[in-house]
């Protein structure tokens, strides 16, 4: 255990970048100075913001406080879970093999694939015609 007593970390999904401080508290979950259930509407995507915590069995013991930007709500909320990841392994190293093997410090690289000229989407085609 580290003798700091917050932890930052960064983590990112798609377009979307979080700043994560995680510290010792009574749980509280707060992004970009809201409470989690406000700022992220959909059960979904508070779920996926407190599955490293469930993971690690330290639902209710830590307070974390993000902020993020960039993309959408969805990519917003992985950002979060990453950054939590990586927060939760300088808090405490010895939770790095339980979040590893959930796949929570790994980096999601999908992104959006770019629209090509000539073409109305990225993989769309218009309709071919030989006459």
């Amino acid at each position: 255990m580290a003798t700091s007593s917050r932890h930052y970390a960064t983590g990112r999904r798609k377009v979307a970048a979080a700043r994560v401080w995680v510290s010792q508290g009574k749980g509280a979950v707060r992004v970009n100075a809201r409470p989690l259930q406000d700022y992220f509407p959909r059960e979904a995507w508070c779920k996926l913001v407190e599955q490293p915590l469930e993971a690690t069995g330290l639902k209710g013991q830590l307070d974390i406080r993000a902020t993020v930007r960039g993309g959408g709500l969805s990519g917003q909320a992985g950002a979060v879970r990453h950054g939590i990841s990586r927060a939760l392994v300088r808090h405490n190293s010895e939770l790095r093999a339980v979040l590893k093997q959930g796949g929570f410090l790994t980096r999601d690289d999908r992104m959006v694939e770019r629209k090509k000229y000539g073409q109305p989407g990225a993989r769309k085609n218009f309709q071919y015609s030989k006459r």
